[in-house]
């Protein structure tokens, strides 16, 4: 298992299916970080889909999106479900940011967030418009997660590219 990477450091890219819901389609696409750049990108892994934290989690990111995007934020949540189970939890949520699939663990282990049983921990990373860390939360316990408050506050200070 990779470390976590320190407040400063570069991300590196990388590229997972994923999906968003829009209306009543989800549309799926593949979303690659390098084509973020001048945005800040706020990643929020969590467990797993339709599962009772997971699910308060993603539905108050959701539901409170416009607070992130107002600091001209992406939102991302990833799993290591299927792009098909993403597909059912928004639509059962009417979640409206999208939802990638990590099945191969690659992402989350160079976050360095892997756990045994669960496949990994709760975390959530913003990366800012030059691709470096600007904050993390990393779960020491499952239920835990910032709220939008919180991510918004952090999101105050990254600067813009």
């Amino acid at each position: 298992m990779s470390r976590s990477p320190d407040v400063g450091d570069m991300v590196g890219d990388f590229s997972l299916p994923g999906g968003e819901l829009s209306g009543d389609t989800f549309i799926r696409a593949d979303y690659e970080l390098c084509r973020q750049r001048g945005h800040p990108v706020v990643l929020a892994f969590y467990p797993g889909d339709n599962t009772l934290v997971s699910t308060t989690q993603l539905c108050s990111y959701s539901d409170g999106l416009a607070l992130l995007v107002a600091h001209g934020a992406r939102v991302w949540g990833i799993s290591t479900q299927s792009v098909d189970s993403h597909e059912r939890f928004a639509r059962s949520h009417g979640l409206r940011l999208p939802l990638l699939s990590d099945s191969e663990r690659a992402v989350i282990g160079s976050f360095g967030i892997t756990a045994p049983l669960i496949g990994l921990r709760r975390a959530v990373f913003i990366i800012g418009p030059d691709r470096t860390l600007h904050w993390k939360h990393i779960a020491a316990v499952g239920a835990r997660f910032p709220r939008m408050e919180v991510i918004a506050a952090h999101l105050k200070h990254v600067k813009p590219a």
